[in-house]
């Protein structure tokens, strides 16, 4: 899972393709958790790009995204945000959610959302 900083962050999620990025911390039992399934879910979908952010460690990047809590979990396609929510969610849930994704018309959502979310 790659780990990203406030310097690099802009230029991982704009990539094409899809990019999960999750918010999180170390002093969180549940983020470790989370982390863990993240870790297997980049296993299953190799074609994905994983990343992480450290809260504590990119304060200032976490509150101009509005994370307030960890685990966050983000995802972004072709430079689009389509998913954005806090809490950890079961395995097959990320699975869905992915698959989710991965059947977005982007032409349709970039038209009805033109600006960044």
């Amino acid at each position: 899972m790659r780990i990203l900083t406030a310097a690099d962050f802009a230029g991982a999620v704009s990539a094409p393709g899809i990019v999960v990025v999750d918010f999180r911390s170390s002093a969180s039992g549940s983020s470790r958790a989370f982390t863990a399934l993240l870790e297997a879910a980049a296993a299953r979908h190799p074609d994905l790009v994983f990343a992480a952010v450290d809260n504590q460690a990119e304060e200032a990047l976490a509150a101009e995204l509005g994370v307030r809590s960890a685990p966050t979990l983000r995802v972004y396609r072709d430079g689009v945000l389509v998913f954005a929510e806090p809490g950890w969610m079961p395995a097959d849930s990320v699975d869905l959610l992915i698959a989710t994704v991965r059947a977005l018309d982007m032409p349709a959502v970039i038209a009805q959302y033109p600006e960044p979310l």
